[in-house]
């Protein structure tokens, strides 16, 4: 049907994943502009000596703390949740459906490493870096490999639906970007280890910023994956099937038919339905 648009609810599976996006960048923006206007900001109290650049964590375990956890959770919770909304469209159909019960398993777990990954952030940011400086770093540790298993399960789940669906170009799209998240944060976190065991504190926060930063662009990586969700197309289809339909039994009553086309094909005894007005499944 020429000039039909999808529901307005349909961009909301858009726009969650670039909401998380902002949110996150918001976030590292706002600390890090605090961090250089502000006073001292040189070396705050809770850097090690010599280091000149601050961690993340370090300005989130001082005034920023209330705006990381804020911030920080609102994020991974309506990222993660972009996880299940994928899900159920692909059961829905409304995106390519997934064609065998191993790749149903591959997006669960996906969504359970998202969750793990979630609940890691979301304890790092209570948990500051000076009190609880162990559970911090070990929750850091769930975040960063949290989310790159779950992009591996993602990665393996679009792998499979692209043998399926060739002509889905958007899937080997999105396949590629996460391909791409998962070796780039992958050797940037083994980086960032490495720098911070051997106490080369500004070049591992430095690689800490970039690697947030980085997320960002997966966040948004999953608006390509819903495009297919807000296209007329599949709106169109459904409207144009209940319009015909629609239309026939106000043409029966016309006729003089109550009960509409039932009633028609009753009169004239009828077992094969009227054309056009064959069952369908909506």
């Amino acid at each position: 049907m020429t000039g039909v648009k999808a529901p307005w609810w349909a961009t909301i599976y858009v726009l969650v994943p670039i909401f998380s996006g902002f949110v996150w960048l918001g976030m590292l923006l706002g600390m890090l502009l605090w961090w250089i206007v502000k006073e001292d900001s040189v070396h705050l109290f809770n850097m090690s000596a010599g280091q000149d650049i601050a961690y993340i964590s370090d300005i989130g375990a001082l005034d920023l703390q209330p705006l990381f956890i804020a911030m920080g959770t609102v994020t991974v919770v309506s990222f993660t949740s972009v996880f299940v909304t994928e899900r159920w469209l692909r059961h829905r159909g409304t995106i390519a459906r997934n064609t065998s019960r191993w790749q149903k398993t591959l997006s669960s777990l996906a969504i359970i490493f998202a969750v793990i990954g979630m609940i890691g952030l979301i304890i790092l940011t209570c948990k500051n870096n000076v009190d609880y400086s162990t559970t911090h770093n070990v929750c850091l540790v769930i975040f960063i490999a949290g989310y790159i298993i779950s992009a591996i399960f993602v990665c393996w789940e679009y792998q499979r639906l692209g043998i399926h669906y060739r002509q889905y170009r958007i899937l080997a799209i999105s396949f590629w970007i996460k391909l791409a998240f998962i070796f780039v944060e992958f050797s940037l976190a083994i980086a960032f280890g490495v720098l911070g065991h051997q106490k080369k504190y500004n070049s591992a926060a430095v690689v800490e910023w970039v690697i947030s930063l980085i997320y960002t662009f997966y966040v948004w990586s999953y608006v390509i994956d819903f495009i297919p969700a807000i296209r007329t197309r599949h709106y169109a289809s459904k409207e144009t099937e209940i319009d015909m339909v629609e239309g026939m039994e106000r043409e029966a009553r016309m006729r003089g038919y109550p009960g509409g086309v039932a009633e028609e094909q009753s009169a004239y005894g009828s077992t094969r339905p009227i054309r056009g007005h064959e069952s369908r499944n909506f």
